[in-house]
């Protein structure tokens, strides 16, 4: 303990990691964004305005094969925790991978993306599936997670499908206060007490209810958590519903781009991802 007091805990979402040589660190971390962020969904997104040139489709094939080879391993999931087999890393995997494949059916590499989107979706079912019908954390682990909305937002399954309704049904009840949410629960405290609510995933949740045919509660979120922000109109990680007061990280720019995705959303045809009105 140095003259000032203890060190500061690592900001939320910046989980204490095994130390690792930096290069090996950064390969595994770029190895992780592959897997479970929107690599492919941005690859996909290039297509639908054919700015997916050769080089980007060579990029994308890779993409796709580093899904192949390392979906099975655990990684350490969007909330950067222990390196565990986290339900949410496998379901982005499957959004990205549907997005490419219908955002170019007819280019071979479509084919793949499409089976192999299948084959991790069922591998997921099977181990990271509630019995109560929605998706948990990781196997083993039962608890929920807010994270588990964004692959349903991100068209890795239908939008009727049952097991996004009940994933969306078990967050408002176990995660939502006021209509703020929490990434998930840490421990036998209230949410309250162990960290702030974390306002994308607010904003993700707005995306959820639109997606969902509910237009009137997505509002409901996304005023919610576009309010919480200083008077300088930046807004941080989370924010502290008892205080009324921002915490965390300042700004945040996870945050402002879920702002501006979810305001972009709620122009759009409830239940569905097509054009705005």
């Amino acid at each position: 303990m140095g003259p000032q007091g203890p060190p500061a805990r690592p900001p939320p979402g910046q989980g204490a990691r095994r130390g690792l040589p930096g290069g090996a660190r950064l390969r595994q971390r770029r190895l992780h964004q592959l897997r479970r962020r929107p690599a492919l969904l941005l690859f996909a997104a290039a297509e639908r305005q054919q700015r997916l040139d050769g080089t980007a489709w060579r990029a994308a094939s890779l993409a796709v094969r580093a899904i192949e080879e390392h979906w099975r391993k655990p990684d350490a999931g969007v909330w950067e925790l222990d390196d565990r087999l986290w339900t949410h890393s496998r379901l982005a995997c499957v959004a990205g991978l549907r997005a490419l494949a219908a955002a170019a059916p007819r280019h071979p590499l479509a084919r793949t993306c499409t089976s192999l989107a299948d084959t991790v979706l069922s591998a997921t079912t099977a181990t990271g599936l509630h019995p109560a019908g929605h998706w948990q954390r990781a196997p083993g682990d039962t608890g929920v997670d807010a994270a588990l909305l964004l692959p349903a937002v991100r068209g890795a399954l239908a939008v009727g499908d049952p097991r996004n309704r009940a994933t969306l049904g078990a967050r408002r009840r176990e995660l939502a206060r006021d209509h703020f949410v929490y990434r998930f629960r840490h421990d036998a405290r209230p949410l309250e007490q162990a960290e702030g609510a974390f306002l994308m995933c607010g904003f993700v949740m707005a995306l959820a209810e639109h997606r969902q045919g509910r237009p009137i509660e997505a509002h409901r979120w996304f005023e919610r958590n576009r309010g919480a922000c200083g008077t300088s109109h930046l807004y941080a990680e989370e924010f502290d519903i008892a205080q009324r007061q921002m915490r965390g990280n300042l700004p945040q720019a996870f945050v402002h781009a879920l702002l501006l995705e979810t305001a972009a959303g709620l122009a759009r045809e409830p239940g569905t991802r097509g054009t705005h009105r």
